[in-house]
């Protein structure tokens, strides 16, 4: 059984860092990317950043050139770097992974919460 877990959320003032991890394991037998979603209260889940088997990466445009995405550990292991935080990137954060089944399988982590105080 695949399993993402994730660490590194907090609290945190404006203008702040906070690393996030998240570390796949299980039976996945490759995998195409891994990003990170956020929700915020009482909005839409969105798309903040992902990086592919390739190393290509995705950006959400209210976070580029702050946030950088990188992954290792044997491709395994996403981070999300979140530099110059605002009150506005309060949200639970949700690593995903795609994993090279066919059809893909898509697996979620348990999300962490990241607050910014203003």
């Amino acid at each position: 059984q695949v399993q993402l877990v994730e660490s590194g959320g907090g609290l945190v003032q404006a203008g702040g860092s906070l690393r996030l991890s998240c570390a796949a394991s299980g039976s996945i037998f490759s995998i195409s990317a891994m990003g990170w979603y956020r929700q915020a209260a009482g909005k839409q889940r969105e798309l903040v950043a992902r990086i592919t088997s390739t190393s290509n990466t995705n950006y959400a445009d209210s976070v580029k050139g702050r946030f950088a995405i990188g992954r290792d550990n044997a491709k395994n292991t996403v981070y999300l770097q979140m530099n110059s935080l605002k009150p506005e990137d309060t949200a639970v954060y949700y690593c995903y992974t795609v994993g090279g089944t066919v059809p893909p399988s898509l697996y979620w982590g348990q999300g962490t919460q990241v607050t910014v105080s203003s």
